[in-house]
């Protein structure tokens, strides 16, 4: 099923300049956290770098996915006024994404629905609730909670808010570059998770127009990089999505796809992609030596380096630490992991 994208860009034009990432900045001023960039003294030394962790795990909803959510509400309440969302916004989420348009919208006075299966937890659907959104359980799947999403929208004149495949969404995740580049105007390279693109795509945009010499690197998983893949081919294919530490990082990009595969191939200097036991590994590093908690996807980077012992001796590293929507059971299956040596 295809819904169109209310910022309305073609596959030829991604959409997403410079002067649209501070315009994205200054719409989520005061609604977004800007996060620490800290040094790491333990990773510092253990790779013979300077290594520094972007930690989008303060924000208020945990993970990066407030930024894009917020911008672009704000953007469509700036462009069209608010009496045009007045039927509220929609999105279909069982985690980061979801919480962030139901936090969002909050913020900004609009109404939002987010869809979830009947698979969703009682606690997640507690917890979106609990941010001022409803909740809507319909289905045994992601894919029905989607349909209902593109229900509400042709049916009852909601407004989609993609998780990742828009313009503005990829915009508003972009402001973690300009803020990189602010404290640390000499990175050398930053490593950032890779799925669907909106994170990636957004940073690296503002990173090679800010510092055109800085090298972007994607990471994705083993098995199921929608992203990876598609470039490979050419143009948007179907992978098969696996149960993944880093779950935050499957799914597909979209066969019809129309922002972020063109923006993360202009974008993007190299890729790598890591096991379960490197992302395992990589979680409890975090945890056990910054005291940070993490989901899978937010320390891919980290896993990247030391799995794939890649050379990164007296350059200036930054780590996107995406998210910290990671659940205690799913922890301890790290932690397992680590402990038995394998997969």
């Amino acid at each position: 099923m295809t819904i169109q994208s209310a910022s309305g860009q073609s596959p030829q034009d991604h959409g997403v300049s410079l002067d649209q990432i501070y315009r994205a900045r200054r719409r989520i001023d005061g609604q977004v956290c800007r996060t620490p960039l800290i040094r790491s003294q333990v990773l510092s030394e253990r790779f013979g770098a300077e290594i520094y962790l972007k930690l989008e795990t303060q924000q208020p909803t945990g993970a990066f996915k407030l930024r894009g959510a917020t911008n672009m509400i704000a953007a469509l309440i700036e462009r069209h006024g608010r009496d045009a969302l007045a039927a509220g916004v929609t999105t279909a989420s069982t985690g980061n994404h979801g919480r962030a348009v139901a936090y969002a919208a909050s913020r900004l006075g609009v109404p939002a629905v987010i869809c979830v299966s009947h698979l969703v937890p009682d606690n997640k659907v507690a917890a979106i609730e609990a941010l001022g959104a409803t909740a809507r359980r319909v289905g045994a799947s992601q894919d029905e909670a989607f349909e209902e999403a593109a229900r509400l929208v042709a049916e009852e004149g909601m407004t989609l808010i993609p998780p990742f495949d828009d313009a503005l969404i990829a915009a508003g995740q972009g402001t973690i570059g300009v803020e990189l580049l602010e404290d640390q105007p000499e990175l050398d390279r930053v490593f950032i998770g890779l799925s669907g693109g909106g994170l990636l795509g957004g940073v690296g945009a503002a990173l090679k127009a800010i510092r055109p010499g800085i090298q972007v690197t994607g990471v994705s998983l083993s098995a199921g990089a929608a992203m990876f893949e598609s470039l490979h081919a050419g143009q948007p294919v179907a992978v098969e999505e696996v149960e993944s530490l880093g779950d935050s990082l499957g799914g597909g990009i979209g066969l019809d796809n129309c922002c972020t595969f063109a923006l993360v191939r202009e974008v993007m200097d190299d890729h790598f992609q890591v096991s379960e036991l490197a992302i395992a590994e990589a979680m409890v590093d975090i945890l056990k030596y910054e005291k940070i908690l993490v989901e899978g996807a937010a320390v891919v980077g980290l896993a990247a380096i030391a799995e794939h012992q890649l050379d990164i001796r007296g350059q200036r590293i930054a780590l996107v630490i995406s998210g910290n929507g990671v659940a205690l059971e799913t922890l301890d299956r790290a932690r397992q992991l680590v402990a038995a040596g394998k997969v």
